[in-house]
């Protein structure tokens, strides 16, 4: 699968732009909201934003089957919010209210959603690769067509874990697609001087026998298409792909970070790429109404300051919930 010239792709229908353009929409303001509620001292511990990588989310969640897997990082609210879990049980989870996915307990980097396919947010740097190679050997294992989709950051790729779960998935041709969101720092240090290639994940896929794969991680039409074709591949049981999504967080590593070792340059020329208002202008250029995308925007706002409200109106978590979903008696009665 080469590089793919986004000009070259079909246009997309206008009732899925318009679906990825509301995703990304909301995951933007959700992303301020929850910015806003940390300033409040209402998050319970740290948060990483997606503020700026919306796109990616956005593109490959929209690409992706009802039934697939999806494993993301500890910056992982786009990702589990593109694959339709609503918002107010994340918000809350962030708030660490009893209303929360985990009713609190994980917080912001370790969402978890069975019933949307999202099986876990991963704060250890690429444990979740091996993990993805799991499920999606499990879904070839069960002849399921499942594809799993696993998120990660440039700075895996420097992990052991990293080039583990590649071998294998590729000697073992499994319906997984990893995703690597190339936002160029690895949390305080840019990608490029500890990392021996230039692009970190593309240019190494060749040692497992892939091809490199690289998109433009803000055009969310882009990621759509090469989503698509790669998970298309996975579930006809043409193994396994490695693409290279190249994008630029807009804040800096976490809520502690005012991420000013970035050039200001730098930092001015990708805010001048924001793949929201971009997208939005590609719409209004192929003659949607503006009105169309401002009563999607309204949507979203009201959306956010709904999950908002009711996250605040949930309960702290009850004592008695520590003991639960911690112990397992090593048999087999959790599958069934």
């Amino acid at each position: 699968m080469p590089e793919i010239d986004p000009e070259m792709d079909p246009e997309i229908d206008e009732a899925t732009a318009l679906e990825m353009y509301r995703k990304m929409t909301e995951l933007r303001l959700f992303e301020k909201r929850a910015h806003d509620l940390f300033l409040q001292n209402l998050v319970k511990g740290t948060t990483h934003l997606g503020t700026g990588q919306e796109a990616v989310a956005a593109g490959v969640s929209q690409a992706m089957n009802a039934d697939d897997y999806t494993f993301t990082t500890y910056r992982g609210h786009n990702h589990v919010l593109a694959r339709g879990t609503p918002m107010t049980p994340v918000m809350a989870e962030l708030l660490g209210r009893e209303n929360g996915l985990m009713h609190g307990k994980g917080g912001s980097m370790h969402l978890l959603d069975v019933s949307h396919g999202i099986l876990g947010a991963y704060a250890i740097i690429g444990a979740q690769l091996v993990i993805a190679n799991g499920s999606a050997w499990s879904a070839l294992y069960r002849g399921t067509k499942q594809v799993t989709v696993c998120f990660l950051g440039d700075g895996a790729t420097n992990i052991g874990a990293f080039h583990e779960a590649l071998n294998l998935a590729a000697v073992w041709k499994l319906p997984v697609v990893f995703i690597c969101e190339n936002n160029q720092y690895m949390e305080y240090t840019a990608i490029g001087t500890v990392t021996a290639v230039p692009r970190p994940a593309a240019d190494r896929a060749a040692s497992y026998g892939l091809e490199p794969v690289v998109v433009d991680g803000n055009d969310v039409e882009a990621v759509y298409h090469i989503a698509q074709a790669a998970i298309a591949r996975a579930r006809d049981g043409g193994g396994p792909s490695l693409i290279e999504a190249i994008t630029y967080r807009h804040g800096g590593h976490s809520r502690a970070d005012p991420g000013k070792y970035r050039p200001d340059e730098e930092v001015k020329a990708w805010l001048a790429r924001d793949p929201l208002p971009a997208y939005r202008q590609v719409l209004i250029g192929r003659g949607v109404d503006e009105a169309t995308l401002d009563a999607i925007d309204k949507n979203a706002r009201d959306a956010v300051d709904r999950a908002t409200e009711e996250a605040k109106a949930g309960a702290e978590p009850r004592l008695e919930l520590a003991d639960t979903n911690v112990w397992a008696d090593g048999g087999h009665s959790w599958r069934n």
